[in-house]
């Protein structure tokens, strides 16, 4: 069996319109910290010189959204109403666990220019591979936009999903959908476009608003789907961080390959 990381990093170095913070405590701050939380919370005196080396632990203290770096959307990220179910949506520490180890498709979407595709280009792309999803199978949307991580076009130029085009997924029993991009929509600055030109407002985020008619989770910002060695016939291990209450986590998705 063999491991293909999927995922991208949380990268305090990389561009990210809401950036990201990462403070490094060393082992010898880490010390020094240890020291002062025991003496504040416990009333212990200790002397971190009596450690080797007057080190302990390493510490990283970071400040991010749930939603940079690879990360599983739950349906709570997408309204606080659902015209499903209780019309109450679920967080992301609620949802079954068994979505998120499943067969997967990867649909090669490289072709497609800045914006929003349809059932047709799905469509097409199920033909190329001959294959069409069974029913909990997680299907990856490789637009090769990860080639972009790390600068400013990673957010503004890639190719997203309509929501007929969801909803067709949806239809073949597809509970998560992955994508390579930012978001599993157009750009924001394509959409907005898009809206000004006509004046509808179906072009506004139909992927996510999606799921409030219908329950899925999807996955943001994967890595190397073009690594895969075959459109299908894998394993899609993708488990998001049981964060109490939020609209996301994030996940080290993997794919499980059989040699």
């Amino acid at each position: 069996m063999r491991i293909i990381d999927l995922s991208s990093p949380v990268n305090a170095a990389a561009y990210e319109p809401d950036p990201v913070k990462h403070e490094i405590l060393s082992p010898r701050e880490g010390a020094l910290h240890m020291s002062a939380e025991m003496r504040e919370h416990f009333g212990i005196e200790f002397d971190p010189t009596d450690l080797p080396e007057g080190e302990f632990l390493s510490l990283d203290r970071m400040s991010l959204t749930t939603h940079t770096g690879t990360h599983v959307d739950a349906p709570s990220h997408y309204g606080s109403r659902t015209t499903y179910g209780t019309g109450v949506p679920r967080h992301i520490d609620e949802m079954p666990l068994e979505w998120f180890h499943a067969r997967g498709v990867v649909l090669d979407l490289t072709d497609q220019g800045t914006g929003a595709v349809g059932p047709a280009e799905l469509e097409k792309a199920f033909s190329r591979i001959e294959y069409v999803p069974s029913p909990n199978e997680i299907v990856l949307l490789h637009t090769g936009a990860d080639r972009r991580a790390g600068t400013p076009e990673y957010f503004t130029d890639f190719v997203g999903l309509d929501g007929d085009a969801v909803h067709m997924l949806l239809d073949l029993g597809v509970k998560v959908i992955g994508t390579d991009a930012f978001s599993l929509d157009a750009p924001f600055g394509n959409i907005i476009e898009r809206y000004r030109e006509t004046g509808d407002r179906s072009v506004l985020w139909p992927a996510h608003f999606a799921g409030r008619e219908r329950e899925y989770c999807q996955i943001e910002r994967l890595a190397h789907l073009g690594d895969l060695p075959e459109p299908y016939g894998f394993l899609v291990s993708c488990f998001p961080v049981k964060i109490t209450g939020a609209g996301a986590g994030w996940t080290r998705a993997v794919a499980l390959v059989e040699d």
